[in-house]
């Protein structure tokens, strides 16, 4: 007696199909199962077990083997529980065949018979309306994430006997639907805002550069002077998500097991801050079954690195990749998978162990070569792909004292939207989003200035003596402040403010 079902696998943060294929035949009473299955998926055989027997099923006495295929990828987790208790039912006659072969089915089974939830489901929904399925059978609690997926029936479940009773025609389950707009109102709540923010106008005209480029940023400042403050407000002014940049990122945190039942999208940008203590696993990925690090949980957001220079040098090392590719590829015996990180690194630094070099209040206490040792930890590479360095001085008492009402993030958020839109029209067609991401076509093609602008970037690069990489990050810079602007082409002013945002370059010459 032979039975198939369709379950899904996770892949990175995309599923794909497993056919669960359950054969009984004579023999030894045993259940084997075969197809790489990790220590989870060979445990299901217990549960499968006592959840027919206490549904009021009757498991077979004799020898069942489960094959998920393909053989060749490895199968994690207790998601298969469902389905192979099914395939089970369907192989002794217990199931009728007519819609098993339209549904996937997802779920782990407790003892009683009682489905619990899985991750993942958002990319097994993608998957199974891609493959033409009329829908999914999973745990109920994983219906709100599935259900942002149009186009295909998403049935949730609490008990095993609920599914065989669906499958026999006995009973109908209503298809959740997700209500988008309702979900894209309550990611985009209001958080800090700009207006709470007391001088800094030069900082504050940096980030608004930044975000409406997605451009790397990098503030040096002493402590106190409002590094953190600013960076926890950047969210504030991005323009927002599209669909299916919520879709993307719902992924990475459904793989992770992160969504909240009651926030099934996320749907306003994710801002990111892990400590400095963090591995390089915990920030890119990785592991013996590798899994998003912080950088992905920061796709299409923000990743904010507090005391840059006090992570451990090889940990940022690893952001390289990244940053330039916006995707992390990790590489095991058995698989390799991709995971996306299109992000807008922020980063904070103190100018000098103490924090105080340049500031005219406080003294600082560091020696030259303290400063240099503290400096050094971050390496020119990394420094390369960060666009743009700003300093942060500490504020002042009149400014701190001041009641007047600074610009509002809605205000800045505006100037950012329509700066986006040029961008979103001048590469409509292509994977590009923003003018961070230009190729060095792109470059060629749309960041030319004007002949005074030549001028001011030959004489900046020679006497600079910048690297190509940071020739080409003023250029993006530049464009995206024109387009700021409303200019159609780079001037020589556009130029000028885009030098003044490489700081660090400049205090080489």
């Amino acid at each position: 007696m032979l039975a198939k079902v369709l379950s899904s696998a996770l892949l990175g943060i995309d599923a794909i199909l497993i056919d669960v294929e359950v054969d009984i035949a004579q023999g030894l009473p045993q259940l084997a199962t075969v197809g790489l299955p990790d220590g989870a998926v060979k445990e299901s055989k217990d549960r499968v077990k006592a959840a027919l027997k206490n549904s009021g099923y009757d498991f077979p006495n004799r020898k069942i083997t489960v094959n998920l295929a393909p053989a060749d990828v490895k199968k994690e987790g207790a998601s298969f529980d469902l389905p192979m208790s099914i395939g089970i039912l369907a192989a002794t006659g217990v199931v009728k065949g007519e819609r098993l072969q339209r549904y996937l089915l997802l779920g782990e089974l407790s003892l009683d018979g009682g489905v619990k939830p899985v991750r993942g489901s958002l990319s097994v929904a993608v998957a199974a309306r891609e493959a033409g399925l009329a829908g999914v059978i999973i745990p109920a609690d994983n219906v709100s994430e599935a259900g942002v997926v149009e186009g295909i029936e998403v049935l949730g479940v609490t008990e095993l006997c609920q599914v065989v009773n669906f499958l026999n025609g006995c009973t109908d389950l209503s298809p959740y639907s997700a209500d988008i707009a309702a979900l894209f109102w309550q990611g985009g709540e209001a958080g800090d805002d700009f207006s709470e923010v007391k001088g800094q106008e030069h900082a504050k005209r940096a980030l608004e550069v930044a975000a409406a480029g997605s451009h790397n940023l990098l503030m040096i400042g002493p402590p106190g002077s409002g590094k953190t403050m600013l960076a926890r407000r950047i969210p504030s002014i991005l323009p927002p998500m599209l669909f299916e940049e919520a879709i993307e990122t719902t992924k990475v945190y459904s793989v992770m097991g992160l969504l909240e039942r009651d926030h099934a999208l996320i749907a306003s940008r994710p801002f990111r801050s892990p400590h400095h203590t963090i591995s390089d696993v915990g920030l890119i990925g990785g592991s013996n079954t590798p899994k998003p690090g912080e950088v992905s949980l920061s796709h299409n957001g923000v990743l904010f690195l507090d005391e840059l220079p006090e992570f451990k040098k090889h940990v940022l090392e690893v952001l390289r990749q990244p940053m330039e590719d916006g995707r992390v590829t990790i590489s095991r015996a058995l698989s390799s998978v991709t995971y996306p990180s299109r992000i807008m690194l922020v980063a904070a630094m103190n100018p000098c162990p103490c924090g105080y070099l340049s500031d005219p209040i406080h003294p600082c206490t560091c020696t030259p070569l303290m400063i240099s040792r503290y400096r050094s930890r971050i390496s020119g590479p990394l420094l390369d792909r960060i666009d743009i360095h700003i300093e942060v001085p500490a504020v002042k008492y009149r400014e701190l004292v001041d009641r007047g009402e600074s610009e509002s993030s809605a205000e800045i958020a505006s100037r950012v939207a329509r700066s986006r839109e040029v961008q979103k029209e001048r590469f409509k067609g292509t994977k590009v989003r923003s003018n961070s991401q230009m190729t060095a076509r792109m470059i060629r093609k749309y960041c030319e200035p004007d002949d005074a602008g030549n001028r001011m970037l030959e004489v900046v690069t020679d006497r600079l003596g910048l690297s190509a990489r940071s020739y080409t990050r003023i250029l993006k810079v530049a464009r995206t402040i024109a387009d700021l602007e409303g200019s159609d082409g780079i001037k020589e002013h556009h130029i000028s403010e885009a030098v003044q945002y490489r700081s660090l370059d400049r205090k080489t010459c």
